[in-house]
């Protein structure tokens, strides 16, 4: 389905990670995979010892699962997308191995105002902790789109999935306010992409909105079991399982659809209650 073809993926954590089991879709359905995780890199200035503990543990932790299950042979290297030349490099690299990235995963996203599993009112966010959000988790798909087609890296034909979730539309029980803010930003943001690359290039872009999940790293620091529980004894299907968000991604990166431009849901239904 995916053969001779080559996925940019953004956003693992770990071997639970949503993109991770992605990563392994697009793999079973004979596709190749580039892998981008958090660490860092020879654009970082500065940074205190603190934070650099923090991100080289972060992308061991990436790098380890990675090996162990997608193997040995995946392409992987730190991308950091606050910062130009961090994206710039990584797109170069691609275009000097040769490369080309036939669609990509945009499954980055990072909220200061969530900690312990509590999330601030959104009138106590400071406008740097909303900026700091809304670029690294919605503006972020603008400056990989760019970086890649400035190195004529992204394909014409390519498909671009992002990752969502329905509080982008509707004040939830999840514990998100100022990260729904960024991913509604997000959902305008690919539309638009749909838009001007669609014109362009012939680029496809869509949204996915998840049910939510407690597997990955991300999941655990700001959703509690009773969030879960919920949104599953309200879905009419229940919450939808990892498996069911790869196969759709694996479909919309299908070259034979002219899908475009839409928010879909892998929800189990969620998104029609009440």
């Amino acid at each position: 389905m995916l053969s001779n073809q080559t996925f940019l993926i953004t956003g693992i954590a770990d071997e639970n990670s949503l993109a991770m089991k992605i990563a392994e879709k697009v793999l079973q359905n004979n596709g190749n995979v580039v892998c981008t995780g958090l660490g860092v890199t020879p654009f970082h200035k500065n940074l205190s010892e603190k934070a650099k503990d923090f991100l080289n543990k972060n992308y061991a932790d990436f790098d380890n699962a990675v090996k162990k299950v997608l193997g040995n042979n995946v392409y992987t290297t730190p991308l950091d997308v606050t910062l130009p030349k961090s994206l710039q490099f990584l797109a170069h690299d691609l275009k000097e191995k040769n490369i080309p990235i036939n669609g990509f995963l945009h499954a980055i996203a990072m909220d200061k105002t969530i900690r312990n599993k509590s999330v601030k009112p959104m009138l106590e966010v400071t406008a740097e902790e909303f900026n700091d959000t809304m670029n690294v988790s919605a503006f972020s798909l603008i400056s990989l789109c760019h970086a890649l087609l400035d190195n004529g890296v992204l394909q014409n034909g390519a498909s671009i999935v992002s990752l969502s979730y329905i509080a982008a539309e509707k004040v939830s029980f999840f514990p998100y306010i100022n990260m729904s803010i960024a991913k509604a930003a997000l959902e305008r943001l690919t539309i638009e992409m749909a838009y001007e690359l669609g014109n362009k290039y012939g680029i496809r872009a869509n949204a996915l909105r998840f049910s939510p999940y407690m597997g990955s790293k991300a999941g655990n620091a700001t959703l509690k079991d009773e969030d879960v529980a919920r949104a599953h004894r309200l879905s009419p299907l229940g919450n939808a399982l990892p498996e069911d968000l790869a196969h759709e991604v694996v479909h919309l990166f299908r070259k034979e659809t002219r899908i475009t431009g839409e928010i879909r849901h892998v929800d189990g239904g969620f998104h029609i209650m009440g």
